[in-house]
């Protein structure tokens, strides 16, 4: 199906749906003889696990994952890995009384009119359950990028109107937001809880660091290694935008402030968050993007219904407060996914 697969040498197509029976993922252009089990890709699929906080959906998912081809006696073979993720806690029946709404801030207006049908039980494809195949995949390349050692760290950098003051990379598995600060994640808590509390939900900005990635990765003109993670990770749903480096903040520079100058050692700074004319400079990544707040809240909106009748929707069901905290580990596979496509690519052009 259009629009389900990513990737051009390292390439990814997902299936499924958030209360069919399971999601998935095939994984195509994985390098022989990788070692790969179930449990290299488990503990990214962890991370992302709903029901673990409070500032979570209460849905239980064990997200086990279960490799059916390509791997042979612990090694990739070369051929195509399928992955696949059982839904094991599903509850449609919560959605039959806004099967036939148009939830505000969902896709159920947009895929309504694309289709001329939807999947009404928890937004179907365009559910957050789709990412657990983004992840799994995501794991895979993380193992390779690994060897090249190239590391991906994705934080909570500001939710809820408060921002952290440090950056703490220790800190960001401690806390059920992932964020960076550890003050910070205790009042960020604090808001999304009040929000909960009041059928209500926030939104974050999550902040990427990549590290390890040599100087000269990407493709000019269309392809350019910031125009690929820029559609990596607004292809995520919730995500609203992004920004390299120094970002929208240029607009309010001169040149001389925003150019990266250079010595014998390197760069003297890093506004261009390590990426120019679309190649990387060998310079961190550093991108930010934001999670706007969850569109299932149970507040009471005004919306239509499939017949046009204008009627009040609010929306039940098991949902997060926020997204961004799950977001993140899904952040970082997408990441993942493009480095070691563009890492191949770019071999292929070396060979």
């Amino acid at each position: 199906m259009a629009g389900s697969s990513f990737g051009t040498l390292f390439r990814v197509a997902t299936f499924g749906e958030s209360h069919g029976g399971a999601v998935g993922v095939i994984v195509d252009g994985v390098t022989p003889g990788l070692e790969l089990s179930e449990a290299d890709i488990q503990v990214q699929l962890d991370r992302r696990r709903p029901g673990q906080s409070a500032v979570t959906t209460p849905r239980q998912e064990a997200d086990a994952v279960r490799i059916l081809s390509g791997v042979f006696e612990g090694r990739a073979t070369g051929t195509p890995v399928l992955l696949l993720v059982q839904n094991r806690d599903q509850q449609p029946q919560a959605y039959d009384d806004i099967k036939d709404l148009f939830r505000p801030g969902h896709a159920d207006y947009t895929y309504h009119c694309k289709y001329g049908l939807r999947d009404h039980r928890g937004s179907g494809r365009a559910s957050g359950r789709e990412t657990v195949a983004r992840v799994a995949a995501g794991a895979i390349a993380r193992k390779l990028l690994a060897q090249r050692g190239v590391t991906i760290t994705a934080y909570c950098k500001r939710a809820a109107g408060i921002e952290g003051a440090t950056v703490d990379f220790d800190e960001i598995e401690r806390n059920i937001v992932r964020a960076a600060d550890r003050e910070a994640a205790r009042r960020i808590v604090e808001r999304i809880i009040q929000a909960r509390d009041a059928d209500d939900s926030v939104g974050g900005i999550v902040e990427c660091r990549i590290r390890g990635v040599p100087p000269g990765l990407g493709e000019p003109v269309f392809d350019k290694l910031d125009a690929d993670l820029a559609k990596a990770v607004l292809s995520i749903g919730a995500t609203k935008g992004i920004e390299f480096g120094t970002g929208f903040a240029a607009a309010d520079m001169t040149g001389s402030q925003h150019n990266d100058q250079m010595d014998a050692s390197g760069f003297l700074s890093n506004h261009a968050g390590g990426i120019l004319g679309g190649i990387s400079t060998g310079a961190e990544i550093v991108f930010r993007v934001v999670f706007k707040p969850t569109a299932s809240i149970a507040r009471p909106q005004k919306t239509v219904d499939i017949h046009g009748n204008e009627v009040v929707c609010r929306t039940h069901g098991r949902h997060d407060p926020s997204i961004f905290p799950r977001g993140i580990p899904v952040v970082e596979a997408m990441v993942a996914l493009v480095l070691e496509d563009h890492f191949k690519r770019q071999a292929a052009l070396r060979a």
